[in-house]
Parts: C-alpha cells; sequence; structure tokens
C-alpha cells in the first residue's frame, strides 16, 4: 500500500477522535485547574494534592479500564445492526459501573490511613489526607458518567462526553476560585476547597451527559425501560471477560506512575511538587493518544463486526502513523518550553528547575507513550486483551519499575532517574504491543483469505 492509503484516513480519524481527546482532556484539565490554583499555595499544598490523586489514579485506572469494554462490544453490535445486543451490553456496563463506582470510593475511605506510612513529608500528608476523603465520593459520578460516555463512543458519537467534560471544566474553575481562596460568603478552604471543586464538577458532568442521552431520539431504543433493567449473565461475562484485563491494563500503566510520585516523595517536596508538575504536563498529551485509541477501538471494531480484516490492518496502521506524527510534534515542544511551561504552575526555584530536567525525558516518552496506548486500542477492538495484559504487566512492572527505583534511589539520579525508568517501561511496551498486532492481524487475514 502507498502512504496515501493510510493518510486519507487522518481526517475521518480526527474527526472520531478530537471530541474524545477534549473529553480526557477535560479530565486532565480538571486536574490542571487544581494544581496551578493550588500551587500559588506553595510547594507542600500541591504535593499534598499529588499525593492524594495518586490513590485516586489507581481507582480511576480500574474503574475506567473496565467500563472500556463497553465500546468495542457496542461497536462491534453496531457494525452488525443489532440494536437490541448493544441496548443489553450498554445496561448491564451501567450496571457494573454504578457497582464498580461505589466499590472504589468505599476502598479509598479505607486506604486513606495508608498515608501516613509512607515515608512521605508530613505536611503534606497532614493535607492530603482530608483531600483524598472528599475527592473519594467523586468516584461514583464518575463512573456512571463512563458507562454512558463509553456507550456513546462505541455509537460513534463521541461529541457528548466531550461536550459533558467541558461543562464540568466550568463548574470545577468556579468552584476553586471560590472555595481554594475564599470569595464572598464562601469560606477559604485550600486545599480542600479543590477537592470539593473536583466532586461537585463531577457530578454536573454525570448529570448533563444522562441528560443528553435521555433527551435524544437517536439513543431511545437503547435506553427504553432503564428502570426494569435485568441483568444479563452471558452479556455481563462478556463485559467483565473484556473490563477486567483492560483494567488490569490500565492499572498497571497508571500503577508505575503512581509508583514514581510515591519515589519522588521520599525525596522531599520539592522533588514530588516537580513530578506532580512534568506528569501533569505528560497527561495532556496523553489525552491526544486516548482519544486516538478510543477512535482505533470504534473503527477496528467496526470493522470486525464487518469482518474486514484487510481494512482494520490499513485503518490500524493509518493511525498508528497519525499518533507517531503529532506525538513527535509534541516532544519538540517539551524540548523548547521546559523552562516556561512550569513557571504557570508555581514561583519556587528549584521546583522550576527540577521540572525542568522532568519534561527533557518526558519529551522522549511521547513517541512511545502515544504508540502503545493507540496499537492497545487496537487489540481491545479486536478483543484482544489478555496477552496484552501480560505485555503491559512485564513491561512496566517488571522492567520499568526497577530501572525506577535503580537509578532513582540506588544511583542518586532523583527524579530523572525515576523518569528514565517510565521512558524505559513505556518503550517496552509500545514494541511489544506493536508486534502483537503485527502478528494477530497478519493471522485473522490469513484465516479469511
Amino acid at each position: 500500500m502507498n502512504l496515501k492509503s493510510y493518510t486519507s484516513e487522518f481526517r475521518y480519524n480526527l474527526k472520531l477522535a478530537y471530541p474524545v481527546m477534549l473529553g480526557h482532556l477535560g479530565h486532565i484539565l480538571v486536574g490542571l485547574a487544581d494544581n496551578v490554583m493550588v500551587g500559588r499555595l506553595g510547594p507542600a499544598p500541591l504535593a499534598a494534592v499529588s499525593l492524594g490523586n495518586s490513590f485516586v489514579f489507581v481507582a480511576f485506572a480500574l474503574g475506567i479500564g473496565f467500563s472500556l469494554a463497553i465500546t468495542p462490544l457496542i461497536a462491534e453490535a453496531d457494525g452488525e445492526k443489532n440494536t437490541l445486543r448493544a441496548r443489553l451490553y450498554f445496561q448491564n456496563g451501567l450496571i457494573m459501573c454504578l457497582i464498580l463506582g461505589v466499590v472504589m470510593f468505599l476502598l479509598l475511605i479505607m486506604s486513606a490511613p495508608l498515608l501516613r506510612y509512607m515515608d512521605q513529608p508530613p505536611e503534606v500528608v497532614e493535607l492530603a489526607v482530608p483531600y483524598l476523603y472528599i475527592v473519594a465520593f467523586s468516584m461514583i459520578p464518575l463512573m456512571v458518567f463512563q458507562a454512558y460516555k463509553q456507550f456513546t463512543d462505541g455509537l460513534s458519537q463521541t461529541k457528548h462526553g466531550m461536550n459533558a467534560t467541558l461543562v464540568s471544566n466550568v463548574v470545577n474553575v468556579v468552584l476553586n476560585f471560590v472555595l481554594i481562596y475564599g470569595f464572598w460568603i464562601f469560606p477559604r478552604m485550600e486545599v480542600n476547597g479543590a477537592a470539593l471543586g473536583t466532586l461537585f464538577s463531577r457530578f454536573a458532568m454525570m448529570f448533563f451527559m444522562m441528560y443528553i442521552v435521555h433527551s435524544k431520539i437517536k439513543f431511545r431504543p437503547y435506553i427504553d425501560n432503564l428502570r426494569k433493567i435485568k441483568i444479563s449473565k452471558p452479556a455481563m461475562s462478556k463485559i467483565i471477560n473484556l473490563g477486567f484485563p483492560s483494567a488490569m491494563q490500565m492499572l498497571f500503566e497508571v500503577g508505575i506512575f503512581t509508583a514514581a510520585i510515591w519515589l519522588a516523595g521520599t525525596l522531599g517536596t520539592i522533588d514530588q511538587a516537580a513530578n506532580q508538575i512534568a506528569l501533569n504536563l505528560a497527561s495532556m498529551t496523553f489525552m491526544i493518544a486516548v482519544g486516538l485509541g478510543v477512535t482505533a477501538t470504534i473503527r477496528v471494531g467496526n470493522q470486525k463486526g464487518l469482518k474486514d480484516f484487510n481494512n482494520l490492518r490499513r485503518i490500524s496502521f493509518s493511525i498508528f502513523l497519525q499518533i507517531f506524527i503529532i506525538e513527535f510534534i509534541f516532544a519538540i515542544l517539551f524540548f523548547l518550553l521546559k523552562n516556561i511551561l512550569p513557571v504557570a504552575y508555581i514561583e519556587n526555584k528549584e521546583v522550576i528547575e527540577t521540572a525542568a530536567s522532568l519534561l527533557l525525558i518526558a519529551g522522549l516518552f511521547q513517541l512511545s507513550d502515544g504508540i502503545q496506548v493507540v496499537v492497545l486500542g487496537a487489540l481491545r477492538g479486536m478483543q484482544d486483551v489478555k496477552i496484552p495484559t501480560y505485555i503491559t504487566f512485564i513491561a512496566y512492572w517488571v522492567i520499568g519499575l526497577p530501572v525506577s527505583y535503580l537509578l532513582g534511589k540506588k544511583l542518586d539520579f532523583g527524579s530523572q532517574g525515576i523518569w528514565i525508568g517510565l521512558l524505559v517501561g513505556l518503550t517496552a511496551s509500545a514494541v511489544f504491543l506493536f508486534l502483537r498486532f503485527n502478528y494477530l492481524s497478519k493471522k485473522l487475514i490469513h484465516q479469511n483469505s
């Protein structure tokens, strides 16, 4: 195939991806608003938000990972024009997400006391514990939102999740301003104010998404008699069988970044605050890749339903090429703006210098991180989740984390050593996942030729 056969898909890929990009970016922007506003209070409050969110990220990864199973199942049913099957998957997925939201909330509440036994700065822990208690409750509306979002994504209606997230961002920024610093009748709550802003913004996001889905005629065949939902054992088993490995994949990746936060915390408040800034910036560019990863899941799921495996492979490679180009541009920007971007978060010179050194490494792993998440999305669209789960575990926890610990703690490279370990793990994941997709897609073409 010539290059045009891949680049011709770029426009449609972006048409599906950009709402997802903006929607997922919205989740990060909620964190950005917290970080920028809390950062003005000093390094300890910023580090506290980082530490508290390190636990939330783990719960978030598990919950989101399970909900990701809804999208390829809906996309495949949509490709087959099977409305009844799509409805069954959505309704059972909604039940699963609601249960998971409650479970994640309870687990976070029970895990909060562990913050006091993690060798973190005492002044940071004292601020992080109440922050975590408040944000934990937001897992319930977040997971209900995810059920609706993954359902609409699976039907290629990706803009609705974006709109809901934008509403959430506006609510979050306004509440942050009045609750962190105090305004009019609202008291100055500082870190706890940021937590309440996040909580209420996620409820706003959930209610907005529910209103959209329940008011649109196009979704009516899937949501009629929602109050009479019955759990279907085959449908729920299918969702869990796809969702559990996807949740583990998310957990392994988020887990290594969480471990990086904890390792940085043992180096002191400055390193932890710098780590949070670099991680937040890297997360924003990562959401671009997540958007194309969801696009890969949707388009590959559609082609799987149509049993057109030649097009499945061609479309997938078009998305791989597209993310490589985009992430290369971001890598250059990170190199050029490394000393400027951290200033938006904090005025502390030591934190800014440390964050700038981390952004050099973050620029390098943009390529690996983008490619691995998009290939993973394509494999999820093929409903191949078990082998990729083993791959992500080996890449992050057998390869990446030991390198982070060795360089960061034992060889005294500090935060830079920790982030070099992240780069190594992400690169291993990208290579192994691509080899898996290449093998599997060729096999499907051969079997159906």
